[in-house]
């Protein structure tokens, strides 16, 4: 049996990674959680699955989720604080990252320094501080299983081959729900209209930042941290039928791809099981149905987000930063109908272009960043 803990419970990877170990008949089990504010959520998830240890992101909601848990022995934490602590659990064999945004930079390190091995659906982590996170994992001697789709497919097709034979690494994205469209044609999109995934369940944050398709640039960064690749090498490629979740060329020209229906549970449970794989209730592929599968390029000029996630790639350091907290500033304000939906892109290239290089920075630094993008954004944007 394995242990998980899960950072992120009550999110939709959190949820997902519930439902995969319920179906695990005993092989996975969920010993800590921790959660943002949805206190009922997380009690009622602490209770079914019988954990040791629960963290709410607030303080002020502790006392809460104590009398929801009233008569149970599960422990209950709050804040930065104890989410190190489910990170850092004695328990867990695995801790699965799912918090939104940079949050989940802490945690992670712990859960290294801990020895847990560590299932990867927190791409900020990388995308910040994957100088840090890459070398602790070596130092510690813990390996990184990504979550996300598109990661899980690289993994998938990376696997028996040699990384010295690689010659890129083929991304592929939906084009979410904007595909095709015109800057003219965006100019008065809603939040409403972007949270319209074509094929992808997902959380609000994740589902604006596919519409802009800086979530696929943030993974570009990811991708080059997991599988030590330079950003150049990793071609986008528009795949709406979201059936082809990645794929890998060698030097040879051959190209390994994993394919799927969407559905978050399957790389979710190959992380967890790994090398192994789950029997899953999940949908199977019909070809006869599905006819055809086509391709395109990305349009990196109305999406300016990708282009811009290149370019962050290329100057390092702490400019990928960055570009995520504008981007969270950002998305934030538009999910709040604050900003129109082309300003996203505007407050990324702001940013990065006023950030104060730091070519080698620390978690301190990284933080720093952060703070310093949200003050600059909100002199120069805020209503």
């Amino acid at each position: 049996m394995k242990n998980v803990a899960i950072l992120g419970s009550t999110g939709s990877i959190g949820t997902q990674t519930l439902d995969v170990i319920s179906q695990s008949n005993g092989e996975l089990k969920a010993v800590a959680l921790a959660a943002g504010t949805r206190v009922k959520e997380l009690a009622t998830q602490a209770i079914r699955y019988d954990v040791k240890l629960v963290c709410i992101g607030k303080k002020e909601l502790e006392e809460e989720l104590r009398a929801q848990l009233k008569g149970t022995n599960i422990q209950v934490v709050s804040g930065m604080e104890g989410l190190i602590q489910v990170a850092e659990f004695e328990q867990a064999d695995i801790v699965l990252t799912a918090v939104v945004g940079m949050m989940g930079i802490r945690p992670t390190i712990a859960a290294i320094k801990a020895k847990k091995d560590i299932a990867l659906a927190n791409k900020e982590t990388l995308v910040c501080a994957g100088h840090i996170i890459t070398r602790l994992a070596r130092e510690n001697c813990v390996t990184i299983y990504p979550v996300d789709s598109e990661h899980s497919a690289i993994f998938q097709s990376l696997h028996g081959e040699y990384h010295a034979e690689v010659e890129k690494i083929l991304l592929t994205a939906s084009g979410g729900p904007f595909r095709g469209k015109k800057l003219d044609e965006l100019v008065n999109v809603k939040a409403s209209d972007a949270l319209k995934h074509p094929n992808w369940a997902m959380g609000r944050k994740i589902t604006i930042d596919s519409s802009t398709l800086v979530n696929k640039g943030l993974e570009v960064m990811e991708a080059q941290w997991l599988f030590d690749v330079p950003a150049t090498d990793v071609q986008v490629i528009v795949q709406p039928q979201s059936v082809i979740h990645s794929m890998v060329q060698f030097r040879d020209g051959g190209i390994m791809a994993q394919l799927g229906a969407p559905d978050m549970r399957l790389p979710i449970a190959y992380a967890l099981y790994y090398p192994h794989r789950a029997l899953l209730d999940s949908e199977r592929l019909d070809f006869y149905k599905l006819a055809s599968i086509s391709f395109e390029k990305p349009d990196m000029e109305t999406f300016k987000g990708l282009k811009l996630a290149y370019e962050a790639a290329k100057r390092g350091g702490n400019i990928p930063t960055a570009l995520n907290a504008a981007n969270e500033y950002a998305v934030a304000k538009f999910l709040n109908d604050e900003i129109k939906f082309l300003d996203i892109a505007d407050m990324i290239e702001c940013a990065m272009n006023e950030a104060e290089f730091i070519a080698d920075p620390d978690v301190e630094e990284i933080l720093e960043t952060e703070a310093k993008t949200y003050e600059l954004l909100e002199r120069n944007y805020a209503k």
